[in-house]
Protein backbone atom coordinates (compact mmCIF):
# COMPACT_ATOMS: atom_id res chain seq x y z
CA UNK A 1 0.00 0.00 0.00
CA UNK A 2 2.93 2.37 0.65
CA UNK A 3 4.76 1.52 -2.59
CA UNK A 4 1.77 2.28 -4.14
CA UNK A 5 0.62 5.46 -3.05
CA UNK A 6 4.19 6.64 -2.99
CA UNK A 7 3.79 6.09 -6.51
CA UNK A 8 0.54 7.91 -7.47
CA UNK A 9 1.92 10.89 -5.49
CA UNK A 10 4.97 10.68 -8.13
CA UNK A 11 2.62 10.32 -11.18
CA UNK A 12 4.71 7.45 -12.65
CA UNK A 13 6.46 9.86 -13.77
CA UNK A 14 9.74 8.99 -11.67
CA UNK A 15 10.44 12.35 -10.18
CA UNK A 16 11.41 12.88 -6.26
CA UNK A 17 7.86 13.05 -4.56
CA UNK A 18 7.32 17.31 -3.06
CA UNK A 19 5.59 18.02 0.14
CA UNK A 20 2.34 18.48 -1.09
CA UNK A 21 2.83 14.97 -2.23
CA UNK A 22 3.29 14.07 0.83
CA UNK A 23 0.27 16.45 1.94
CA UNK A 24 -1.76 14.61 -0.30
CA UNK A 25 -0.83 10.97 0.83
CA UNK A 26 -0.97 11.56 4.40
CA UNK A 27 -4.71 13.07 3.83
CA UNK A 28 -6.15 9.56 2.13
CA UNK A 29 -3.87 7.88 4.88
CA UNK A 30 -5.17 9.80 7.77
CA UNK A 31 -8.65 8.63 8.46
CA UNK A 32 -8.44 4.67 8.34
CA UNK A 33 -5.62 5.02 10.37
CA UNK A 34 -7.03 7.19 12.80
CA UNK A 35 -9.68 4.60 13.20
CA UNK A 36 -7.70 2.12 13.07
CA UNK A 37 -5.79 3.86 15.98
CA UNK A 38 -9.17 4.21 18.21
CA UNK A 39 -10.48 0.74 17.96
CA UNK A 40 -6.82 -0.34 18.82
CA UNK A 41 -7.21 2.15 22.04
CA UNK A 42 -10.46 0.29 22.71
CA UNK A 43 -9.27 -2.93 22.38
CA UNK A 44 -6.34 -2.09 24.46
CA UNK A 45 -8.41 -1.31 27.21
CA UNK A 46 -10.82 -4.01 27.29
CA UNK A 47 -8.18 -6.25 26.66
CA UNK A 48 -7.10 -5.68 30.31
CA UNK A 49 -10.20 -6.29 31.06
CA UNK A 50 -10.56 -9.62 29.56
CA UNK A 51 -6.70 -10.78 29.61
CA UNK A 52 -7.64 -13.93 27.99
CA UNK A 53 -8.50 -12.51 25.11
CA UNK A 54 -5.72 -9.81 24.79
CA UNK A 55 -6.12 -6.69 22.71
CA UNK A 56 -4.84 -7.56 19.64
CA UNK A 57 -7.44 -10.16 19.44
CA UNK A 58 -10.14 -8.23 20.51
CA UNK A 59 -8.56 -5.06 17.95
CA UNK A 60 -9.91 -8.00 15.09
CA UNK A 61 -12.94 -8.99 16.11
CA UNK A 62 -13.90 -5.25 17.13
CA UNK A 63 -13.19 -3.99 13.65
CA UNK A 64 -14.84 -6.59 11.90
CA UNK A 65 -18.11 -5.90 14.09
CA UNK A 66 -17.16 -2.44 13.12
CA UNK A 67 -17.50 -2.54 9.08
CA UNK A 68 -19.97 -5.31 9.11
CA UNK A 69 -22.55 -3.13 11.24
CA UNK A 70 -21.43 -0.08 9.56
CA UNK A 71 -20.97 -0.60 5.99
CA UNK A 72 -19.60 3.15 5.52
CA UNK A 73 -16.50 2.12 6.60
CA UNK A 74 -15.88 -0.18 4.26
CA UNK A 75 -15.75 3.04 1.55
CA UNK A 76 -12.52 3.38 -0.45
CA UNK A 77 -11.66 6.50 1.44
CA UNK A 78 -11.30 4.53 4.07
CA UNK A 79 -8.75 1.94 2.44
CA UNK A 80 -5.45 3.50 2.17
CA UNK A 81 -5.78 4.15 6.25
CA UNK A 82 -6.18 0.64 6.56
CA UNK A 83 -4.04 -0.88 4.65
CA UNK A 84 -1.10 1.52 6.24
CA UNK A 85 -2.07 -0.03 9.81
CA UNK A 86 -2.17 -3.57 8.69
CA UNK A 87 0.90 -3.79 6.89
CA UNK A 88 4.00 -0.81 7.38
CA UNK A 89 2.98 -0.64 11.07
CA UNK A 90 3.31 -4.32 11.72
CA UNK A 91 6.46 -4.25 10.53
CA UNK A 92 7.61 -1.11 12.21
CA UNK A 93 6.07 -3.44 15.43
CA UNK A 94 8.39 -6.26 14.62
CA UNK A 95 11.13 -4.03 15.06
CA UNK A 96 10.20 -2.04 17.90
CA UNK A 97 9.48 -5.50 19.69
CA UNK A 98 13.14 -6.47 18.52
CA UNK A 99 14.67 -3.85 20.61
CA UNK A 100 13.94 -5.85 23.90
CA UNK A 101 15.22 -9.02 22.87
CA UNK A 102 19.35 -9.87 22.59
CA UNK A 103 20.92 -11.65 19.66
CA UNK A 104 21.86 -14.57 22.03
CA UNK A 105 18.13 -14.97 22.78
CA UNK A 106 16.98 -14.76 19.29
CA UNK A 107 20.03 -17.44 18.33
CA UNK A 108 18.84 -19.55 20.95
CA UNK A 109 15.15 -19.47 20.58
CA UNK A 110 15.80 -19.71 16.83
CA UNK A 111 18.00 -22.54 17.68
CA UNK A 112 15.69 -24.70 20.39
CA UNK A 113 12.66 -24.33 17.60
CA UNK A 114 14.31 -25.75 14.75
CA UNK A 115 13.15 -29.67 15.21
CA UNK A 116 9.29 -28.12 15.41
CA UNK A 117 9.81 -25.97 12.66
CA UNK A 118 11.45 -28.37 10.14
CA UNK A 119 9.23 -30.89 10.59
CA UNK A 120 6.32 -28.93 10.44
CA UNK A 121 7.66 -27.53 7.52
CA UNK A 122 7.85 -31.10 6.10
CA UNK A 123 4.16 -31.86 7.06
CA UNK A 124 3.24 -28.35 5.26
CA UNK A 125 4.74 -28.82 1.98
CA UNK A 126 4.51 -32.60 1.83
CA UNK A 127 0.75 -32.29 2.61
CA UNK A 128 -0.05 -29.73 -0.06
CA UNK A 129 1.81 -32.44 -2.55
CA UNK A 130 -0.29 -35.67 -1.63
CA UNK A 131 -3.71 -33.61 -0.26
CA UNK A 132 -3.64 -31.47 -2.93
CA UNK A 133 -3.62 -34.29 -5.80
CA UNK A 134 -6.13 -35.72 -3.85
CA UNK A 135 -8.41 -32.42 -4.07
CA UNK A 136 -7.90 -32.27 -7.42
CA UNK A 137 -5.88 -28.46 -6.40
CA UNK A 138 -2.73 -28.55 -8.63
CA UNK A 139 -0.07 -26.75 -9.94
CA UNK A 140 0.59 -23.04 -8.94
CA UNK A 141 -2.40 -22.76 -6.03
CA UNK A 142 -0.88 -26.10 -5.03
CA UNK A 143 2.18 -24.77 -4.30
CA UNK A 144 1.16 -20.88 -3.04
CA UNK A 145 -1.16 -22.88 -0.30
CA UNK A 146 1.86 -25.26 0.30
CA UNK A 147 4.17 -22.57 1.00
CA UNK A 148 1.90 -19.85 2.69
CA UNK A 149 0.63 -22.63 5.44
CA UNK A 150 4.08 -23.97 6.13
CA UNK A 151 6.08 -20.54 6.04
CA UNK A 152 4.62 -17.04 6.54
CA UNK A 153 1.03 -17.18 4.61
CA UNK A 154 0.68 -13.70 2.61
CA UNK A 155 4.18 -12.97 2.71
CA UNK A 156 5.52 -16.22 1.62
CA UNK A 157 2.86 -16.12 -1.41
CA UNK A 158 4.12 -13.12 -2.74
CA UNK A 159 7.40 -13.63 -2.66
CA UNK A 160 6.39 -17.16 -4.51
CA UNK A 161 4.45 -15.76 -7.00
CA UNK A 162 7.21 -13.45 -7.72
CA UNK A 163 9.22 -16.41 -8.78
CA UNK A 164 6.71 -18.93 -10.43
CA UNK A 165 4.69 -15.79 -11.73
CA UNK A 166 1.43 -17.31 -10.54
CA UNK A 167 -1.96 -16.54 -12.22
CA UNK A 168 -3.71 -13.53 -10.54
CA UNK A 169 -7.01 -15.96 -9.92
CA UNK A 170 -4.46 -18.58 -7.98
CA UNK A 171 -3.23 -15.81 -5.97
CA UNK A 172 -6.15 -14.83 -4.71
CA UNK A 173 -7.34 -18.29 -4.03
CA UNK A 174 -4.46 -18.79 -1.90
CA UNK A 175 -4.48 -15.67 -0.32
CA UNK A 176 -8.10 -16.09 0.61
CA UNK A 177 -7.53 -19.14 1.56
CA UNK A 178 -4.65 -18.40 4.25
CA UNK A 179 -6.21 -15.60 4.95
CA UNK A 180 -9.85 -17.35 6.55
CA UNK A 181 -6.96 -19.96 8.79
CA UNK A 182 -5.15 -16.75 9.96
CA UNK A 183 -8.29 -15.28 11.61
CA UNK A 184 -9.23 -18.73 12.84
CA UNK A 185 -6.14 -19.18 14.34
CA UNK A 186 -6.20 -15.70 15.80
CA UNK A 187 -9.22 -16.75 17.73
CA UNK A 188 -8.94 -20.21 18.62
CA UNK A 189 -5.14 -20.52 19.31
CA UNK A 190 -5.71 -18.73 22.81
CA UNK A 191 -8.64 -20.43 24.42
CA UNK A 192 -7.08 -23.93 22.88
CA UNK A 193 -3.75 -23.21 24.57
CA UNK A 194 -4.84 -22.09 27.57
CA UNK A 195 -7.47 -25.66 28.14
CA UNK A 196 -4.39 -27.40 27.04
CA UNK A 197 -2.32 -25.67 29.94
CA UNK A 198 0.49 -24.88 27.95
CA UNK A 199 3.05 -22.92 29.19
CA UNK A 200 3.76 -19.34 27.80
CA UNK A 201 6.82 -20.81 26.02
CA UNK A 202 5.03 -24.00 24.54
CA UNK A 203 2.12 -21.86 23.60
CA UNK A 204 4.61 -19.27 21.98
CA UNK A 205 6.05 -22.14 19.71
CA UNK A 206 2.87 -23.81 18.51
CA UNK A 207 1.52 -20.39 17.75
CA UNK A 208 5.28 -19.42 15.66
CA UNK A 209 5.19 -23.11 13.87
CA UNK A 210 1.45 -22.98 13.44
CA UNK A 211 0.14 -20.00 12.60
CA UNK A 212 0.53 -18.64 8.77
CA UNK A 213 1.31 -14.83 8.78
CA UNK A 214 3.00 -12.82 11.27
CA UNK A 215 0.26 -10.65 12.56
CA UNK A 216 -1.63 -13.89 13.34
CA UNK A 217 1.40 -15.09 15.02
CA UNK A 218 1.78 -12.48 17.24
CA UNK A 219 -1.54 -11.50 17.83
CA UNK A 220 -2.55 -14.68 19.29
CA UNK A 221 1.00 -14.83 21.05
CA UNK A 222 0.62 -11.67 22.92
CA UNK A 223 -2.73 -12.36 23.48
CA UNK A 224 -2.68 -15.70 25.48
CA UNK A 225 0.27 -13.23 28.05
CA UNK A 226 3.21 -13.89 29.80
CA UNK A 227 6.23 -13.89 27.14
CA UNK A 228 4.96 -16.13 24.43
CA UNK A 229 4.66 -13.25 22.30
CA UNK A 230 8.34 -12.63 22.36
CA UNK A 231 8.79 -15.92 22.02
CA UNK A 232 6.36 -16.67 19.15
CA UNK A 233 7.81 -13.93 17.27
CA UNK A 234 11.37 -15.13 17.65
CA UNK A 235 10.05 -18.42 16.50
CA UNK A 236 8.11 -16.83 13.70
CA UNK A 237 10.82 -14.82 11.93
CA UNK A 238 12.96 -17.62 11.87
CA UNK A 239 10.28 -19.54 9.95
CA UNK A 240 10.21 -16.78 7.60
CA UNK A 241 13.98 -17.27 6.55
CA UNK A 242 13.31 -20.89 5.30
CA UNK A 243 11.44 -18.81 2.31
CA UNK A 244 15.22 -18.08 1.44
CA UNK A 245 15.97 -21.58 0.14
CA UNK A 246 12.50 -22.53 -1.05
CA UNK A 247 11.93 -19.83 -3.47
CA UNK A 248 15.41 -20.00 -4.42
CA UNK A 249 14.70 -23.91 -5.49
CA UNK A 250 10.93 -22.90 -7.01
CA UNK A 251 12.97 -20.26 -8.85
CA UNK A 252 15.28 -22.25 -10.50
CA UNK A 253 12.80 -24.98 -10.91
CA UNK A 254 10.50 -22.38 -12.94
CA UNK A 255 13.19 -21.08 -14.70
CA UNK A 256 14.65 -24.35 -15.92
CA UNK A 257 11.08 -25.16 -17.16
CA UNK A 258 11.23 -22.05 -18.84
CA UNK A 259 14.01 -22.41 -20.52
CA UNK A 260 13.22 -25.60 -21.62
CA UNK A 261 9.99 -24.35 -23.14
CA UNK A 262 11.41 -21.54 -25.24
CA UNK A 263 14.45 -23.73 -26.39
CA UNK A 264 11.87 -26.46 -28.04
CA UNK A 265 9.64 -23.23 -29.19
CA UNK A 266 12.87 -21.70 -30.93
CA UNK A 267 14.70 -25.08 -31.11
CA UNK A 268 17.93 -23.72 -29.69
CA UNK A 269 19.72 -24.23 -26.51
CA UNK A 270 17.90 -23.28 -22.85
CA UNK A 271 19.43 -20.45 -21.56
CA UNK A 272 21.05 -20.71 -17.76
CA UNK A 273 19.90 -19.10 -14.67
CA UNK A 274 21.29 -16.12 -12.75
CA UNK A 275 20.57 -15.41 -9.29
CA UNK A 276 20.55 -12.05 -10.45
CA UNK A 277 17.13 -12.11 -11.30
CA UNK A 278 16.48 -13.17 -7.73
CA UNK A 279 13.59 -10.81 -6.28
CA UNK A 280 15.48 -10.12 -3.10
CA UNK A 281 13.60 -7.32 -1.88
CA UNK A 282 10.84 -9.52 -1.34
CA UNK A 283 12.40 -12.90 -0.19
CA UNK A 284 14.38 -11.01 2.50
CA UNK A 285 11.89 -8.34 3.90
CA UNK A 286 13.53 -4.95 5.26
CA UNK A 287 11.75 -5.30 8.47
CA UNK A 288 13.15 -8.80 9.12
CA UNK A 289 16.76 -7.09 8.85
CA UNK A 290 15.66 -4.42 10.97
CA UNK A 291 14.44 -6.84 13.47
CA UNK A 292 17.71 -7.80 13.81
CA UNK A 293 19.50 -4.26 14.03
CA UNK A 294 16.96 -3.83 16.74
CA UNK A 295 18.31 -6.92 18.42
CA UNK A 296 21.78 -5.98 17.97
CA UNK A 297 21.56 -2.90 19.57
CA UNK A 298 20.14 -4.49 22.89
CA UNK A 299 22.46 -6.84 23.15
CA UNK A 300 25.20 -4.10 22.78
CA UNK A 301 23.57 -2.07 24.98
CA UNK A 302 22.94 0.97 23.51
CA UNK A 303 19.54 0.65 24.48
CA UNK A 304 18.68 1.35 28.36
CA UNK A 305 17.24 -1.24 30.11
CA UNK A 306 14.94 1.26 31.72
CA UNK A 307 13.61 1.97 28.37
CA UNK A 308 12.30 -1.87 27.62
CA UNK A 309 8.55 -1.62 29.31
CA UNK A 310 7.60 1.19 27.47
CA UNK A 311 8.96 0.24 23.99
CA UNK A 312 7.53 -3.41 24.73
CA UNK A 313 4.10 -1.57 25.61
CA UNK A 314 4.44 0.36 22.50
CA UNK A 315 4.91 -2.87 20.38
CA UNK A 316 2.22 -3.91 21.08
CA UNK A 317 -0.06 -1.12 20.27
CA UNK A 318 1.00 -0.91 17.55
CA UNK A 319 0.68 -4.78 16.85
CA UNK A 320 -2.99 -4.11 17.82
CA UNK A 321 -3.43 -1.47 15.60
CA UNK A 322 -2.14 -3.27 12.85
CA UNK A 323 -4.87 -5.94 13.35
CA UNK A 324 -7.91 -3.57 14.23
CA UNK A 325 -6.74 -2.19 10.49
CA UNK A 326 -6.91 -6.15 9.04
CA UNK A 327 -10.20 -6.09 11.33
CA UNK A 328 -11.73 -3.38 9.69
CA UNK A 329 -10.61 -4.71 5.93
CA UNK A 330 -12.01 -7.81 6.48
CA UNK A 331 -14.52 -8.92 3.92
CA UNK A 332 -16.40 -12.08 3.71
CA UNK A 333 -16.44 -12.35 -0.30
CA UNK A 334 -12.77 -12.39 -0.23
CA UNK A 335 -13.16 -15.98 1.91
CA UNK A 336 -16.13 -17.27 -0.19
CA UNK A 337 -14.28 -16.30 -3.29
CA UNK A 338 -10.99 -19.04 -2.39
CA UNK A 339 -13.68 -21.36 -3.71
CA UNK A 340 -13.83 -25.24 -1.18
CA UNK A 341 -11.17 -27.14 -2.68
CA UNK A 342 -8.74 -24.90 -1.86
CA UNK A 343 -10.31 -24.09 1.18
CA UNK A 344 -10.69 -27.24 2.19
CA UNK A 345 -6.93 -28.19 1.38
CA UNK A 346 -5.61 -24.96 3.52
CA UNK A 347 -7.93 -26.06 6.31
CA UNK A 348 -6.74 -29.76 6.28
CA UNK A 349 -2.69 -28.34 6.22
CA UNK A 350 -3.30 -26.04 9.00
CA UNK A 351 -5.09 -29.42 10.89
CA UNK A 352 -2.07 -31.31 10.30
CA UNK A 353 0.29 -28.56 11.08
CA UNK A 354 -0.64 -27.46 14.54
CA UNK A 355 -1.10 -30.86 15.31
CA UNK A 356 2.33 -32.00 14.23
CA UNK A 357 3.65 -28.96 16.00
CA UNK A 358 2.01 -29.99 19.21
CA UNK A 359 3.37 -34.23 18.06
CA UNK A 360 6.85 -32.92 18.05
CA UNK A 361 7.18 -30.51 20.68
CA UNK A 362 5.74 -33.59 22.77
CA UNK A 363 8.48 -35.75 21.49
CA UNK A 364 11.35 -33.64 21.83
CA UNK A 365 10.11 -32.82 25.12
CA UNK A 366 9.41 -28.56 24.57
CA UNK A 367 5.63 -29.10 25.67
Amino acid sequence: MVRLETAEAGHGTGRVPSAEDGKAWFARVAPGLALALVVAAVATALGKLVPIAGGPVLAVVLGALAAAVLPGLRAERWAPGYGVAAKPVLQLSIVVLGTGLSLQQVLRVGGRSLPVMLGTLAVALGGAWLLGRWLGVRGDTQILIGVGTGICGASAIAATTAVIKAKETQVAYAIGTIFTFNIAAVLLFPPIGHLLGMSPHSFGLWSGTAINDTSSVVAAAYGYGGDAGSYGLVVKLTRTLMLIPIVIVLAILTARKQARADAAREGGAAAGFSLRTMPWGKIVPLFLLGFIAAATLDSLGVIPDAWHPALSELGTFLITTALAGIGLSLRLGDMRRAGPRPLMLGGLLWIAVAVSSLGLQALTGTL
